[in-house]
């Protein structure tokens, strides 16, 4: 006895085979944190244009941390670029954050990174 294949039968084997091709590919691409590090594009900034990044009049508010630029225009205690009425953002607070922070650099990690401060 002959089987026959039939058109329908045929077009579900190939969206099947699709299917798990698609799901192999998917399977081997990177996902999560790391992912996102492979296509982020890092500014790499001098001090002079750190400075443009104060917070004021709708600009981002960046500051560098030892050589690391995090971007805190989304944390409450910077509104406005301006935090504890006495940091203005688009500066280097290496030395006060090490010096006169009560939380040192654990609450950094709630700005994202967006680039580095070049020497």
């Amino acid at each position: 006895m002959k089987k026959i294949t039939t058109f329908a039968s045929r077009h579900r084997y190939l969206i099947f085979a699709l299917l798990i091709a698609i799901l192999q590919v998917s399977a081997c691409a990177e996902t999560g944190p790391e992912a996102k590090e492979t296509w982020k594009v890092e500014l790499i900034l001098t001090i002079e244009e750190l400075a443009q990044y104060d917070g004021l009049e709708g600009r981002r508010a960046y500051i560098a941390v030892d050589g690391i630029v995090y971007d805190v225009t989304d944390i409450p205690q910077w509104k406005d670029g301006l935090h504890g009425g006495r940091f203005q953002a688009g500066r280097d607070y290496s030395e006060e954050i090490r010096s006169e922070s009560p939380h040192g650099t654990g609450m950094l990690s709630r700005a994202d990174e967006v680039g580095i401060l070049e020497d």
